[in-house]
């Protein structure tokens, strides 16, 4: 694994514990010589992360439509910053730059992207692993949501293991690196009804 996108807050959260997490992340990722992919941004834990991959001798690489780049005010002081059209092209050079993906603590956005590509493993478009970081229980009500979907019968209980859960970076980095795709067919249950 050569490259991890990270999907996160442009806000730090209310705790610290979260802005600690994305220091440590970074860290985790250039001791592991592993280049960060992310949103571009120098504020919140979009910015820690980069700061912390950055200071630790990493590689850092943002991708960021030219509207947000005032508003998440562009980090400069990366190993290459993209300024694109807009998100859909952010979120296409993101994942095509990227071995695997991970979400820390976010909004909708960091929502959004995260199950964009959880999605895409579900589908088949890609055997590139997704993880989440559970700082702190950030992430438990997900896993709750998850199990309610499967249960509901709205999931199959492989697509659950498909998105990686670990509470520490180290952990969470071990996971990805270790990750084997598995060969699913979403549509199988499918065409045996037929």
């Amino acid at each position: 694994m050569r490259s991890v996108c990270v999907y996160c807050g442009s806000s730090s959260g209310a705790d610290p514990v979260y802005a600690d997490a994305a220091r440590a992340f970074g860290r985790a990722l250039a001791e592991s010589g592993i280049t960060l992919v992310y949103g571009g941004g120098k504020v919140g834990l979009m910015g820690t992360v980069a700061d912390a991959a950055m200071q630790h001798g990493g590689k850092a690489i943002g991708v960021i439509p030219e509207l947000l780049l005032a508003k998440e005010v562009g980090h400069t002081g990366l190993t290459e910053l993209h300024v694109v059209k807009d998100m859909h092209e952010r979120k296409k050079m993101m994942a095509d730059l990227s071995d695997g993906f991970v979400a820390l603590p976010g909004g909708v956005g960091t929502y959004e992207e995260l199950f964009e590509v959880y999605t895409w493993a579900q589908l088949g478009y890609h055997q590139k692993p997704v993880g989440v970081l559970n700082i702190a229980g950030y992430f438990d009500p997900l896993k709750t949501m998850l199990e309610h979907t499967v249960t509901a019968g709205f999931m199959r209980r492989e697509y659950v293991d498909l998105l990686q859960f670990a509470d520490t970076p180290p952990a969470l980095l071990d996971r990805l690196q270790h990750y084997t795709p598995v060969a699913l067919d979403k549509w199988s249950r499918h065409r045996d009804a037929v």
